[in-house]
């Protein structure tokens, strides 16, 4: 929903109606993950995708139907293979919809919720799916406050402290309350939705295998910084627009910048006096991914170093290097597709092997 927000503000504070489409579950091989939204506004403007286009004419005439009578709906779209017009995923998974109307009226706390979305604030949106609670009730949950209701105290409570811990994590999902908050499976669904900021890349090493890698990193929705102590190589004329740009010695900004279990460090200097202090800080602080290019000798002679600084064989096995995966890369835009493939695979325990050569399902419903 990121993406859409800025249109979404723009036909809220006109105070136009607009019917918001949300992917709230998805089962096997779905097009599109939990979150992902649809929305339909003034004059049928048509914003976002919750398919890939599979089903998005029926959800078109789904958020029209909401608008009109303000009745949220819950749809269920699967695959459907014997009339080849019907509705439904030609990839075989099966995903269910939110499809809620939004105005100021019905919600007061979509501009808030709206304006932290945009400006990167952390914040997370419960809404009903179902059960005895009004169906497309919001609630918007910030670190320190919340506005709007589902319903009833004990559910705001409830439903508040469990959004705050998954705020911290970046999870999204479903989950389940009895009408007044108790810990039930069979009552009250509600669906959470969290937007916590972005997750920072930093890129070590202005070289031109960082303007690729910061451009791919910036692709995948990470806010990206390239650092390196010669101003003459760290300019932001280098570097694409909305890339970060900072001089200074690579241990020493690490040493001064906060991360945590979401931020991707890529260390590409492979210049001993850069990368020994740098990693020597990285690998012993949260991080997702710590990468570090270089040859096989180079890779050898810096975790010797590494070892002769102190650290232990649990923090160097936290190291990517060399880095990325196996693509036969030679350009710097392959090199950054090898490394961010590295990234994505870490990310959700992907092999990296070719689909062709695996067996079973492709988006594994246990994948972290």
């Amino acid at each position: 929903m990121r993406d859409i927000i800025p249109v979404l503000k723009d036909w809220y504070a006109a105070r136009a109606p607009f019917g918001l489409a949300t992917v709230v579950g998805v089962r096997r091989s779905a097009p599109r993950g939990p979150g992902a939204a649809m929305a339909v506004g003034p004059d049928d403007q048509v914003v976002g995708s919750v398919s890939g286009g599979c089903v998005e004419g029926a959800v078109f005439e789904l958020a029209q139907e909401v608008v009109a009578d303000g009745e949220a709906r819950l749809e269920t779209f699967g695959y459907s293979d014997e009339d080849a017009f019907a509705v439904g995923l030609t990839c075989g998974g099966e995903i269910t919809l939110l499809v809620r109307s939004v105005t100021p009226e019905r919600d007061p706390s979509f501009g808030p919720f709206a304006d932290s979305v945009g400006a990167g604030e952390p914040v997370t949106a419960a809404t009903v799916t179902d059960g005895p609670a009004p169906r497309g009730a919001t609630l918007a949950v910030w670190p320190d406050r919340a506005s709007g209701t589902l319903g009833t105290p004990g559910l705001d409570a409830a439903v508040t402290a469990d959004a705050r811990g998954e705020l911290d994590l970046g999870a999204t999902g479903l989950r389940h309350y009895g009408p007044h908050g108790e810990r039930r499976e069979d009552a009250v669904t509600v669906f959470l939705h969290s937007f916590a900021p972005p997750p920072r890349m930093l890129v070590f090493g202005a070289i031109d295998y960082a303007a690729a890698v910061a451009r791919i990193g910036a692709f995948l929705g990470y806010r990206v910084t390239v650092c390196d102590a010669r101003p003459v190589f760290a300019t932001p004329k280098r570097f694409p627009q909305g890339v970060e740009v900072v001089v200074d010695w690579p241990h020493r900004y690490l040493h001064g910048t906060a991360t945590d279990e979401r931020t991707v460090i890529c260390v590409l200097t492979h210049d001993p006096k850069f990368d020994v202090p740098l990693l020597e800080e990285a690998l012993r602080r949260p991080a997702a991914y710590i990468g570090a290019m270089g040859s096989r000798r180079t890779h050898r002679d810096r975790t010797k170093r590494l070892v002769e600084a102190g650290l232990t064989e649990r923090e160097l096995s936290r190291l990517r290097s060399p880095v990325g995966l196996d693509l036969g890369a030679r350009t710097p835009e392959e090199v950054a597709v090898s490394v961010a493939a590295e990234i994505v695979a870490l990310r959700w325990g992907g092999t990296g092997a070719p689909l062709t050569a695996t067996a079973g399902a492709i988006h594994p419903a246990d994948a972290p």
